[in-house]
């Protein structure tokens, strides 16, 4: 894993969103690293991480109802988003053998696809695998496209344009 980068803090309101779900992604992780509450962990990047102005702030002021909306809805649906994880992975690949912060992006891409029908897959992939990319400099961000890209077919398959196959880095199956 490499390490968080930084960049200029969000300011407009996609930058916001973009902001809410690196949070919500870092949010998963601690939960499922330490077992806390959801609610807990809400409550704590609320106050601490979510304004933009910490000291070592690296979200920058986040959309904060988003990220509720996230962390929540993923914690509350994490079987039926695992439930389809597993189906975009090859049989190899189980959701627990997966890294804990991989898992967190999957989940939250897999549940945007399913919930946030309002938000074009193709943004939903592209600003998981871009998360991706702030954490990994390897091929995990190529499994995250291809996980996406392929739940994406089955999710959304009547709002996707034909040329959602090909994109680079297809991930294992």
């Amino acid at each position: 894993m490499t390490e968080l980068n930084e960049s200029p803090a969000p300011s407009s309101p996609g930058r916001r969103r973009t902001a809410a779900r690196l949070a919500a992604v870092q949010a998963l992780y601690q939960i499922d690293l330490t077992d806390a509450t959801a609610r807990g962990v809400v409550s704590e990047f609320k106050r601490h991480r979510l304004d933009g102005k910490g000291e070592d702030e690296i979200f920058g002021k986040a959309d904060q109802a988003l990220f509720t909306e996230l962390v929540d809805g993923i914690t509350t649906r994490i079987a039926d988003l695992d439930a389809q994880i597993v189906t975009a992975l090859t049989t190899e690949w189980t959701i627990d053998r997966l890294e804990i912060i991989l898992r967190a992006i999957l989940r939250a891409g897999t549940y945007e696809l399913m919930v946030s029908l309002d938000v074009p897959a193709r943004v939903a992939i592209s600003e998981y695998m871009e998360i991706a990319h702030s954490f990994y400099a390897g091929k995990e961000p190529g499994l995250v496209n291809g996980v996406l890209d392929r739940l994406a077919k089955t999710l959304r398959a009547s709002s996707l344009p034909e040329e959602t196959g090909g994109r680079r880095g297809a991930g294992p199956r």
